[in-house]
């Protein structure tokens, strides 16, 4: 969704010539219906849009809309992206853009998507969660997590203290091994990425949840 013409046809043609089909909103007053009526697998959002604006676009889309949600814009500041990643989005973006980053980036959301139907087993039950300690990995279901090792180790300490109410000021000492200085939003961030890996929606999370006024709460599902 975008409201730059010459800009928006250039993304267009260049994503369509690599074998995805594109279709572009202008108006944000129109995104939700656009959305609905297109299905799209993957939603590529500005934040500056006429009538309406990227972030209560996205907050919209995700109480009904299950696919990933990339921002591309100008506003590159860290509140913004923060924000954005807080409502749900899956990455983020800054204009100008390299193309092969903005397909690559596209190919691995859609890649991703693709992993978590793959990922889910039949009944409606939830995909076992399995980390191997000795090879780095993390698999959910049969899907391989693509995961940094930063993003390993966060996810290895939530899967041990599973259960237990941790605060940010536990997670930057005990996995980032710094200080927390209770106005960096580093562990935000990096709970936002793994809850995009893991298929969790960031309204109603089945892993990772917020707890008002404390932290974070990790729990697997099923158990």
């Amino acid at each position: 969704m975008e409201d730059d013409e010459e800009l928006g046809s250039l993304v267009a043609e260049y994503l369509a010539d690599n074998g995805l089909q594109v279709e572009i909103v202008a108006d944000g007053a129109d995104a939700d219906a656009a959305a609905r009526s297109l299905s799209p697998a993957l939603v590529i959002l500005d934040l500056m849009l006429p009538n309406k604006d990227g972030l209560q676009i996205c907050r919209e889309l995700r109480v009904w809309y299950k696919g990933p949600i990339l921002f591309l814009t100008a506003r590159t500041g860290w509140i913004d992206e923060i924000v954005g990643l807080e409502l749900g989005a899956d990455d983020y973006l800054g204009k100008p853009v390299e193309p092969r980053l903005l397909l690559a980036r596209v190919r691995s959301l859609l890649r991703r998507t693709e992993g978590f139907a793959a990922a889910e087993p039949s009944g409606g039950t939830s995909p076992s969660l399995k980390l191997d300690p000795s090879k780095r990995t993390a698999h959910l279901g049969r899907r391989l997590l693509d995961l940094t090792d930063a993003e390993f180790d966060m996810l290895a300490y939530l899967q041990a203290h599973k259960g237990k109410q941790l605060t940010r000021e536990q997670l930057s000492r005990d996995v980032l091994e710094i200080a927390y200085d209770g106005i960096g939003r580093t562990i935000d961030v990096r709970m936002g990425r793994l809850r995009t890996k893991l298929g969790d929606d960031g309204k109603s999370p089945r892993w990772i949840k917020s707890i008002r006024g404390v932290g974070y709460l990790f729990v697997e599902p099923g158990d």
